[in-house]
């Protein structure tokens, strides 16, 4: 399948990806601005988290959809991946600031609370704390320090997608379409990126045994 991208001068690839970032954060200045100017309804504090949370998701579900994309489609934006994953980090990161700073005003006691009445709120951190080591490793030096490990280590993306599904789906008690459909992809994200190395596993094998095959017919041919 012939691979699709944007047709990007290389020259200016670069300039796309920081394009990227700054595209990618205008929707958290806007909604601060919303808040600071009193444009987010009665509740702007729980209007902000929710909104950052959403956001958090949308970057999450285009992250792990980059490789699918790839091999199904051949719209081949893996140069992007590594931005889209930071702007998942940092949504993430805002929406737990926003959390525990404008909503339990950084009273630990009432956020443990919180934690023993809505344990939703665990699968949220422990996403967000299996996503600093991604963060804090996405980069080329980490990549060439970390060989074959940062491999293992950004596997860590299918447990954060699982719980951030988890403390999206759980944050409600009733879920709207919105949530069924940013669920539904997640999972079927992780079902895919996780058959994709059975699936090949399993060709390199069919071509092992087709090639004893055909290299046995050329011997009694022979």
């Amino acid at each position: 399948m012939a691979e699709l991208s944007l047709a990007i001068p290389k020259r200016w690839q670069p300039a796309s990806i920081w394009l990227l970032y700054v595209v990618g954060l205008v929707p958290a200045a806007w909604t601060f601005y919303l808040g600071a100017t009193d444009q987010l309804g009665a509740d702007p504090v729980k209007s902000f988290e929710l909104f950052l949370g959403i956001w958090t998701i949308r970057f999450l579900i285009l992250t792990l959809a980059v490789s699918p994309a790839r091999e199904l489609f051949g719209w081949n934006y893996l140069r992007y991946r590594r931005a889209l994953g930071l702007l998942t980090f940092y949504y993430a990161l805002m929406h737990f600031t926003v959390y525990m700073v404008l909503d339990q005003a950084m009273d630990i006691p009432a956020v443990i609370n919180d934690v023993l009445k809505r344990p939703f709120i665990m699968f949220g951190m422990a996403a967000l704390t299996m996503l600093i080591p991604l963060a804090l490793t996405s980069n080329n030096f980490s990549i060439r320090r970390l060989g074959k490990n940062w491999i293992w280590l950004h596997r860590l993306v299918y447990i954060i997608a699982a719980c951030g599904a988890l403390h999206f789906a759980l944050s409600t008690k009733i879920l709207d379409l919105e949530q069924y459909i940013y669920v539904g992809l997640i999972i079927a994200l992780i079902l895919y990126r996780s058959y994709r190395p059975i699936a090949r596993n399993r060709q390199k094998g069919k071509g092992r045994t087709r090639n004893r095959a055909v290299a046995s017919v050329r011997e009694t041919a022979g």
